[in-house]
């Protein structure tokens, strides 16, 4: 095969794209990447059922049309909206990437740019109430593996934390020594951050930390772990999953207002969402959260019910103001009714 057919070809730049641009010179998260990679291995699934293979299905074939086939087979294939426009949204980032380095294919970007994504309503997104909260964490009793679980839990409420950052955390990276015990943060992009937490929460982790990093314990730097084989490794996320629904299946009966499903993120939104309730600076709650934009973190930004009375009434004071209609006196409303 000649090079100049190989620069024609679709999936000649996709490592290069990948482990290269994504990966190296944006220092994308490997969860970014891999969700990259995915999303154009799917585009390879449906090209190869279109009747091309890689070897043959080139940019000129990246038609408008091709597509729009493509996101009706993803729909057909059960994903959800969202997930079809991130799909679409990695293909495009990929297009853009290849016209960059070769201004042959700007026109075919240019083109790719142009598909529009699904539409897509904005649900309300699930926060777990006080009652809740408090009932979940009380949840896991005192025993050893019942002080992990709520200290997984209330670390990841009290900090907001990511669980791809909690489950990164090092012992190095908790500091419970000083007058304000905080964690320090690996972020996305590696960004650092120090983040406070509650005495409360400090004192959990202290009781944890003696119990899982003790004496007897495993030796491994990891601050939450999974011992395997009778070796410790770094905990899965799905393991973490598997922990807070054992517990929300547990309290269903007792807290009706819990949600049908409840997962680590919606920790870190409850945290959110709170903290924004209790008028917190929203500059404040993006740095706690470790957003690099407040736009960012205003998805997180829901007014409680007394917050919206509150401005309602505000924007009405002479409403709010007014003398009552009827008088006390029962004589003087009996004359107004027509009444003796």
């Amino acid at each position: 095969m000649k090079s100049k057919d190989l620069d024609r070809l679709f999936f000649s730049r996709t490592r290069d794209f990948l482990d290269g641009y994504l990966m190296s010179q944006c220092s994308r998260s490997p969860h970014t990447v891999k969700a990259y990679r995915d999303a154009l291995t799917v585009f390879k699934r449906y090209v190869m059922s279109a009747g091309f293979s890689i070897r043959t299905f080139g940019f000129d074939d990246c038609t408008r049309d091709f597509l729009f086939g493509f996101m009706e087979y993803l729909q057909e294939s059960g994903y959800e909206k969202s997930s079809c426009n991130q799909r679409l949204a990695a293909i495009k980032a990929y297009m853009w990437y290849v016209a960059d380095g070769d201004v042959t294919w700007q026109q075919n970007a240019l083109m790719v740019s142009r598909v529009p994504f699904l539409r897509n309503p904005e649900k309300e997104k699930d926060i777990l109430s006080e009652e809740c909260l408090k009932t979940l964490f009380l949840a896991p009793g005192s025993s050893k593996r019942g002080i992990r679980d709520a200290t997984i839990m209330i670390t990841l409420y009290d900090s907001a934390i990511r669980i791809s950052e909690l489950l990164s955390l090092k012992l190095s990276d908790v500091n419970l020594q000083k007058d304000c015990p905080y964690l320090r943060i690996q972020g996305k992009g590696d960004k650092e951050r120090i983040v406070s937490v509650s005495d409360n929460a400090a004192g959990h982790l202290k009781n944890y930390m003696q119990i899982y990093h003790g004496m007897d314990a495993p030796e491994t730097n990891y601050l939450f772990y999974s011992v395997i084989h009778g070796r410790p490794h770094k905990m899965s996320p799905g393991n973490v999953a598997r922990i807070i629904n054992k517990y929300a299946d547990q309290i269903r009966d007792e807290c009706h207002d819990l949600p049908d499903r409840v997962h680590p993120h919606m920790f870190r939104r409850t945290r959110a969402t709170n903290l924004y309730q209790s008028n917190v600076e929203l500059e404040l709650v993006s740095r706690i959260l470790g957003h690099a934009s407040t736009q960012t973190t205003r998805i997180y930004a829901k007014p409680s019910l007394e917050m919206l009375k509150d401005a309602i009434d505000k924007s009405n004071p002479e409403l709010n103001a007014e003398e009552p209609l009827w008088p006390d006196d029962e004589d003087e409303l009996a004359k107004i009714c027509g009444l003796r």
